[in-house]
Formats: C-alpha cells, sequence, structure tokens
C-alpha cells in the first residue's frame, strides 16, 4: 500500500490518519463495491475500499445468536441471478436448496388456516380468477417495460403517479384478490404500504424478476441459498483486495475536481483519506446524504436522492431442537396478507439438524409491531407463526429479530425506492456519473434490482466504465 502517515492530523480522536493514493476509491464494502474494486484491481488499476462498518458485506450478514447460525440479511439464490451465479461458481462457492416439500399454509380474511399444494392460494373461483387476470395484466405491462427504463414506457407518467393499491382497485372489486397480488410488491419486496409506491415501480420490480408469473412464484424467488451465507460472498472478494479494504471508516467529506472526465476526488474518513481519479459510491441512495460533497452535487442530484428511500421491515428468526413442521407434512412456507407475519418459510442451514423458520412483518405492521415492549412483541410474532404451523412454534430455542431500519449505516430495507412519481421524473439519471462520482449499488440495478445479483452486476458495469474512462486518460496524456 502506498502509505504516508501525517502526525498532528486530529479526526475523531486519532493521531494518525492515513493518506492513500489510488486510481479509484469505492465507499462501501458491500457486494457492489467488492465486486467495482475486484474487478478494477484485475484489469491492473490501484484501488482502495473504505467501508464505515467493522465488517465487509454490507446488507448481507451472516451471524451467530445463541449458537444459531443466522442470515440476517440478504440470502436468497434464483435462477434468473446468472451473475450472482457466475461469481459463486468463480470463487468455488456452493448453494443448497430451500426446503419446499409438503403442503403450504394460507390465512384468508377469515383468520382460517388452510393447507394447500402448488403454487396458487386456496382461494374462491371468483377470488381466484381474478388474481390471475390482475397476474396476467401485470405480466403485459412488465413485458412493454422492460428493467432497463420502464421510464420510457409510452404510459409511464400515468403509472407512477397512481399507487399499486389504488390502481389495483381501480382493476378488480375484488379485495382478496387485490391485497393478496398486493403482497407480492409490498410486502414481499418494497416493504412498504401499497399505497405509498407506484404502480410503475411495482412494474420495475416484477420486470427484474423477468415477470409478474416470477415474482408470485416463491419456488423460483426463493430458491436457493449460500453454504456459509451470503456474507461470504463479500467476505471472499474482499480477502482478494487485502488491506486495501479499510473498515471503520466512514466517509464524511467527498471532495471532486468539477464536471470534467478525471478531474479527482479526495475521500476523507476518520481514519483515512483517498486521493483517486475517481471515486464510486456504493452504498444504498438513502445514505448519499450522509456524505458532504465539496463543491455540492448538481441540483438534478439532491432532488433526486431526496425522492428515495427505503422500507421498512422485520425479519424474524426462530430455531427449534427439529423442524417439527415436517413431521406434519408442510414445507414451512405460509402467506397471509392479513397476519402480523405475512410469510414464513424454512430457512434451516445446510446439514443442521434443528430447524429454522424465518418470518417477514413489513411497513405498517412493522411499525405496529415496533411500539410493543419486546417481549409482547415477541409473543404477538411468535402467536402469529403458530397460526402457521401449529403451537410448537411458539417456543423456539433461539429468537432473533433483524432490524435493519436500526443500523447507523442502513437505515432500512430491504433496498429504496421511490415515492410516488419519482422514478419516471429521476430514474433515466439514477446511474449517471457525476463529473469523477459513480453511482454503484442494487438500488439503481435494471435486471436484479434489490438483490445481490443486482449490486453485482452493477459493480461489473461500474469498473468497465471507469476502467474505460481511466484507458482514454492514459491516451490523452503523452507519453501514456
Amino acid at each position: 500500500m502506498n502509505i504516508v502517515h501525517l502526525v498532528g492530523f486530529r479526526t475523531a480522536g486519532r493521531n494518525i490518519v492515513d493518506i492513500l493514493e489510488r486510481d479509484v476509491v469505492v465507499i462501501g464494502a458491500g457486494p457492489s463495491g467488492l465486486t467495482a474494486a475486484r474487478r478494477l484491481a484485475r484489469a491492473g488499476h490501484s484501488v482502495a475500499v473504505l467501508e464505515a462498518r467493522d465488517r465487509v458485506g454490507g446488507r448481507t450478514h451472516t451471524d451467530v445468536v445463541g449458537g444459531a447460525v443466522l442470515e440476517v440479511g440478504g440470502q436468497w439464490v434464483s435462477p434468473d441471478q446468472t451473475a450472482l451465479i457466475a461469481l459463486l461458481d468463480e470463487l468455488g462457492m456452493d448453494t443448497f436448496p430451500r426446503y419446499r416439500e409438503g403442503d403450504s399454509v394460507y390465512i384468508g380474511p377469515d383468520g382460517e388456516a388452510i393447507r394447500y399444494a402448488g403454487d396458487r392460494f386456496p382461494v374462491d373461483t371468483h377470488t381466484r380468477e381474478e388474481m390471475e387476470r390482475l397476474i396476467g395484466m401485470l405480466d403485459r405491462l412488465v413485458a412493454e417495460a422492460g428493467p432497463e427504463a420502464p421510464w420510457n414506457h409510452p404510459d409511464a407518467r400515468a403509472l407512477d403517479t397512481v399507487s399499486f393499491h389504488h390502481w389495483l382497485r381501480r382493476q378488480s372489486e375484488d379485495e382478496e384478490a387485490c391485497n393478496n397480488i398486493g403482497l407480492f410488491v409490498a410486502g414481499g419486496m418494497l416493504t412498504k404500504p401499497a399505497h405509498a409506491f407506484s404502480t410503475l415501480q411495482a412494474v420495475l420490480m416484477a420486470a427484474t424478476a423477468g415477470s409478474f408469473s416470477n415474482l408470485v412464484d416463491e419456488d423460483f424467488i426463493l430458491d436457493r441459498r449460500v453454504i456459509g451465507g451470503m456474507q461470504s460472498v463479500s467476505e471472499r472478494m474482499a480477502a482478494e483486495l487485502g488491506d486495501d479494504v479499510v473498515l471503520d471508516a466512514p466517509v464524511r467529506t467527498l471532495r471532486w475536481g468539477g464536471l470534467g472526465a478525471g478531474s479527482g476526488v479526495a475521500a476523507i474518513s476518520d481514519s483515512t483519506t483517498v486521493s483517486a481519479r475517481y471515486a464510486v459510491m456504493a452504498v444504498p441512495p438513502n445514505l448519499y446524504s450522509r456524505v458532504s460533497y465539496e463543491p455540492p452535487l448538481p441540483r438534478r442530484q439532491h432532488q433526486m436522492h431526496q425522492h428515495q428511500s427505503l422500507g421498512l421491515v422485520i425479519k424474524v428468526h426462530a430455531v427449534y431442537p427439529t423442524p417439527f413442521w415436517r413431521d406434519e407434512g408442510l414445507s414451512g412456507t405460509g402467506f397471509s396478507a392479513g397476519s402480523i407475519v405475512q410469510e414464513v418459510y424454512d430457512n434451516t442451514n445446510y446439514e443442521d439438524p434443528r430447524g429454522t423458520l424465518v418470518g417477514f412483518i413489513s411497513d405498517e405492521k412493522a411499525d405496529a409491531m415496533f411500539e410493543l415492549p419486546p417481549e409482547e412483541r415477541r409473543e404477538r410474532i411468535l402467536g402469529s407463526l403458530a397460526g402457521f404451523l401449529g403451537p410448537e412454534a411458539l417456543n423456539p430455542e433461539v429468537y432473533y429479530e433483524s432490524d435493519w431500519a436500526s443500523e447507523e449505516w442502513t437505515r432500512g430495507a430491504y433496498a429504496s425506492s421511490y415515492d410516488l412519481g419519482g422514478l419516471h421524473r429521476y430514474g433515466r439519471d439514477q446511474r449517471t456519473p457525476v463529473g469523477p462520482i459513480y453511482w454503484s449499488c442494487s438500488d439503481i440495478a435494471a435486471e436484479g434490482y434489490q438483490h445481490v445479483d443486482g449490486a453485482i452486476r452493477m459493480g461489473q458495469l461500474t469498473a468497465e466504465a471507469i476502467s474505460l474512462a481511466l484507458a482514454e486518460e492514459s491516451l490523452r496524456t503523452p507519453g501514456g
């Protein structure tokens, strides 16, 4: 490393600040930032990665709680996530399938738990027909809009200025059908109430999965997991970069030289300052404003970032001596738009004799749960799990709630989305570099939006763009 120790410079209680010179500084050591850094380093460019946390992985995190290994962050691998699958192959990492044998459970508006097989909820004929009709309409919109530029759809503004909640009810008077379709996007993905995001945003969410039909197929979306946990993907990449990854280094200020290509940046953290030709902001958009930019970013950026926010979800982990539900012929999968826990799955670890359930409580239901004292919240949530899988769910050996909204360097889950009208207004500019500053995260991906796959794709695209810019600079430099 090219390190110079500057004695006497005091930042956050430190007397020594490392000064690094690199071609590129990457801010954020999640899957996107590490993919970009790894690609750039392999292309022969010098890099430094500054990470605010004391670990790598971003919104992927595998932790040990009460002796149980829990994936408290992102974890799923689906067949369409080809960038992630290719990286896993490259790193020599294996996956295992989610357990799904046996019946699923559906709890409808009447509160009755119904066992069912197959990929469609056990609702009455009219509701089933309405759900199929709505899925067909959304599949057509997805095919027309695509994941790359949904804001170019001829009806983009109309779709972006009506909430998904109200659009569904314009199409159908069947409330159960509307709530069930809304569940797949609102609770399952964007973790915001369906009245808080647009129909165009819902179409984009489905387009990144290939179709709305894919989005409602949990066997497709939640297909496999990484042996050792998804965070280990970032740990493997970071190991290749070695000392060029600096932890506990939140960037406070990013100085940049102007809008000209290659104008240079200085990323200033509490412990390390990196002078570089280019910077990659590899954090979610809600954290862009945690950095002070000198000079300030252009007006368009200031406005755009204020229209992007993360949702809210409680990811609940409950570990039992055995996966008892399997003995009852249940898969561990359950859905209910009206219950506290809206989705539950068998999340048992690879070759683990114990059984693990994971449940999700999103948006306004999460608000209500967080208003309760911890013990009462636990009791209510476990009671909701028991509504799907029986009274044995009331007594786990280990119980843990992933609360990403309380984490200083995340502040929500799973990823950011626009408010009403924001996607068609700003989407085309969300990946546009500002001078030497590039943006790279799953939140602004096309394919793989909101998933690790999208983070990797954005890291690859960003590395390619910066490599090209550095090559062009070299050609312009005398003797280069």
